[in-house]
């Protein structure tokens, strides 16, 4: 899958959230917290756009995704993948490519889902580890397996 990345700037921010509202609405739907407004409050709180970056394949807009400081460590969020490039492991690719970075820097990479998303298996399926949840959100975690102290 050939796909690179492109620096995100604050004028995306009603195109990313449209795309947040696009793909989390099922998600948030089934637990009963699908509102548009709250999404947008949500996300202007957490938009942080020196660490999000564009997904484009060619120069098609593909998705997003935010890997930021957290601490010590590195957190995911705003990982969302455009409908019409779901099912073809774009994902999945996005996500190896971010592991290898925080496997690079040796930090441990933190991301929460929705409680009952399809997206819990995902992360699970990529070595990240439940470490904790609320009632809304299940928290992951996923350690580099190279040692922070080599």
């Amino acid at each position: 899958m050939h796909f690179h990345f492109s620096p995100a700037c604050s004028e995306d921010f009603s195109r990313l959230l449209e795309l947040r509202l696009l793909t989390m609405r099922e998600s948030l739907e089934r637990i009963g917290r699908f509102d548009p407004q709250r999404a947008f409050e949500r996300f202007q709180n957490s938009f942080r756009p020196q660490h999000t970056r564009l997904i484009l394949i060619g120069n098609q807009f593909a998705g997003c995704v935010a890997l930021g400081p957290d601490k010590d460590d590195w957190l995911l969020e705003h990982f969302y993948i455009a409908p019409e490039f779901q099912g073809i492991r774009l994902g999945s690719f996005v996500l190896a490519q971010l592991i290898t970075e925080a496997e690079q820097a040796k930090k441990i990479i933190k991301l929460s889902v929705l409680q009952k998303s399809d997206a819990a298996r995902f992360y699970e399926k990529h070595g990240f580890h439940k470490t904790g949840e609320d009632e809304w959100d299940i928290y992951y975690a996923r350690l580099p397996t190279i040692s922070r102290e080599s």
